[in-house]
């Protein structure tokens, strides 16, 4: 469910009690699964919990450490497997949490961090959970970026998020201390105080903060250039809204297990599987997302053998599942226990979600878990999701994908596809479910028109789990979060996404800023890619875009996988990639690069990059294995280097 982004070294005004007033909407509920006595008595016990006797999520934490200490509040698991292939496992109780976070929020304090920004910068994941609740116990605004990588990208990221952000003090450890004080110097920001969170000096005195909800709680960078990025201000308001809009979406119960991979710079793992969990008393299982790439089991084990009732991922994770996961593993998965099994974070696929289900079926997993959602930063996390029956599949929906390029839905003609006389390409569409809290509207982009069902248009979205806006950009932030509608009805977040409500349910379609207008006709860039990736079992990940000329041209970058980058034909295959192109949508490639592993750029979600993949073709700072490019897209390269 979500994005990225990249800024001069002046404090933006405000604190971190930043009053950031009312947008003067006034919100509906959102739909809710219908549910038994039992979840309603969970709904009734989660929406009484946001809003009576906590003012912030500071004071739940605080709450769940005195009343529980000994509940363990993360799993953390490790990086390699026993003699009998389980996980070696490190708990941390409430208690222990509680205590860790006050010393070094009491250091923090010392240091003058109320109402500053403090980079969260950590490869350790009870670390990085001891470093955000220790800012939130000191009354600083936690800013999460991905630990040290040692790439050129991840730097400039970390100097943009540094500036725009105004970091006063980052967070990291004493093993990766010295290489982040080389990067903030590297990058001129040596003033930024680095203190190793796992170093902390003495027991000085804390002092209780008392944040509010309109006080920002942590700030979530996400989708946007390297160098430019922009920093969703999340208050505490916002963070509980939206979890109690979890809790009822996924039917999740106080003390429950939940759990993943995902990093906690991702607002996916840091909402959905770290903060969620606290919220609810309940438990945390993590692995890393080293350990899942290394081996996708591990993920699958950790479900089975840690009870977790709720976990989840980016389409891509499952279908790494599907290529990577043998036969012999499955037979020893039991995920009988596996109730809610989100996808999101990307577009979701129907192929993906049909396969996992009758892949992992003999484990004992339900169709009925898998559980598509939509949602975003800029809404805390969860906009959209509702958890079916057992045996009860996501609604799909049959389009004809010629009418989608002209953002029409309608059913394809008779026929298997497009070769077939008489029969239209087709697109399955999957519900991402009701909105699960606030108001969604779809509404034509250009003219602020509100369509009614069955029609396309930019997702709104207005509600308490909305954010304010980005932090210290008041000319970007207006347009995106004050968004009005043709009858004047403002206040709503404009997301940037197309989709459609079908039977009040969600069906995301495309990306507008990504459409690639080619002769009149819209093309969804994530068709084009998955169309490119069937080419080649050694194709990985890839992404399309289009760069202006005297009309757009489309250019591919697909990444090669390891074993094939030197006993293939690269000239055949970058071919056979502008052929398929040209046989499935009628359009002609305007260059087609194959690179290595690691080239093509995603944001903290899990999200293609295609901005500033684009930047990078242009500029001609992609290193090709083989290319294949229009002579009038290298002009536009030669004028993009100069």
């Amino acid at each position: 469910m979500t994005g990225r982004g990249t800024a001069p070294r002046e404090k933006p005004a405000g604190p971190g009690d930043v009053e950031w007033g009312s947008r003067g909407c006034s919100y509906l509920p959102g739909r809710v699964a219908r549910a038994g006595a039992g979840e309603a008595a969970a709904t009734k016990a989660h929406e009484g919990e946001a809003m009576n006797g906590y003012r912030s999520f500071t004071d739940l934490i605080l709450s769940r450490a005195r009343e529980t200490p000994g509940r363990a509040a993360l799993v953390l698991l490790g990086e390699a497997g026993g003699p009998g292939g389980e996980q070696a496992a490190g708990t941390v109780s409430y208690g222990e949490l509680d205590r860790e976070a006050r010393a070094l929020a009491a250091w923090l304090q010392e240091h003058g961090a109320p109402g500053e920004r403090v980079l969260v910068l950590q490869s350790c994941r009870r670390l990085f959970a001891v470093s955000l609740v220790a800012c939130l116990y000191a009354g600083a605004v936690a800013v999460p970026v991905p630990p040290a990588g040692g790439r050129r990208h991840h730097e400039e990221r970390v100097a943009g998020i540094v500036k725009d952000a105004a970091v006063r003090i980052a967070l990291t450890d004493t093993a990766d201390a010295p290489e982040v004080s080389r990067l903030l110097a590297r990058t001129g920001y040596g003033d930024v105080a680095c203190l190793p969170a796992d170093a902390v000096p003495g027991a000085a005195p804390w002092r209780r903060p008392e944040p509010g909800p309109d006080s920002v709680a942590f700030l979530q960078y996400t989708s946007g250039s390297t160098r430019d990025p922009r920093g969703v201000a999340v208050t505490h308001g916002n963070l509980m809204a939206n979890q109690a809009a979890i809790g009822r979406a996924l039917r999740t119960r106080p003390g429950d297990r939940l759990g993943g991979w995902l990093p906690f710079h991702h607002d996916m793992g840091l909402v959905g599987q770290l903060l969620h969990p606290l919220w609810l008393g309940g438990t945390a299982v993590l692995l890393s997302p080293t350990a899942f790439v290394k081996r996708p089991v591990r993920w699958l084990e950790a479900i089975a053998r840690y009870g977790v009732r709720v976990s989840g991922a980016p389409d891509f994770a499952y279908d790494l599942c599907l290529r990577r996961i043998t036969d012999e593993q499955i037979a020893d998965l039991d995920l009988s226990g596996w109730e809610v099994a989100v996808s999101g974070g990307e577009p979701v696929c129907a192929q993906t979600l049909r396969a996992f289900a009758e892949r992992f079926a003999p484990a004992g997993l339900r169709p009925g878990a898998l559980t598509p959602c939509y949602g975003l930063a800029e809404a805390t996390l969860l906009v959209t999701g509702a958890v079916r029956g057992p045996d009860e599949e996501p609604a799909r929906l049959t389009a004809d994908a010629a009418a989608l390029e002209r953002h029409e839905l309608r059913d394809p003609e008779p026929g298997p596809g497009r070769a077939a006389p008489g029969g239209t390409a087709r697109r399955t569409l999957v519900s991402c479910g009701p909105v699960a809290d606030g108001e969604l509207r779809i509404v034509d982009p250009g003219s602020g028109e509100v369509l009614p069902e069955g029609r396309i248009g930019e997702i709104w979205l207005r509600g308490p789990g909305v954010a304010r806006g980005y932090w210290g950009r008041p000319a970007e932030t207006a347009p995106a979060f004050d968004g009005h509608t043709a009858d004047g009805d403002g206040g709503h977040l404009r997301t940037g996404d197309l989709g459609t409500l079908v039977g009040g349910e969600l069906y995301v379609t495309g990306r507008l800023k990504d459409m690639i207008v080619v002769a009149g006709r819209n093309l969804y860039p994530q068709d084009l890619e998955r169309t490119v990736q069937r080419v080649s079992s050694l194709f990985g990940a890839a992404t399309a875009f289009a760069v202006p000329g005297e009309r757009d041209r489309i250019v591919v970058v697909q990444e090669l996988r390891a074993r094939g980058r030197y006993d293939i034909d690269l000239a055949a295959l970058t071919a056979a990639v502008g052929n398929r192109l040209t046989e499935e949508f009628e359009v002609r490639p305007g260059g087609v690069l194959l690179v290595r592993p690691g080239t093509v750029r995603r944001t903290t979600s899990g999200k293609v990059e295609r901005a500033a993949m684009r930047g990078l073709f242009l500029r001609g700072e992609l290193r090709p294995l083989h290319q294949d490019i229009l002579p009038e897209v290298r002009e536009l390269m030669t004028a993009g280097a100069r």
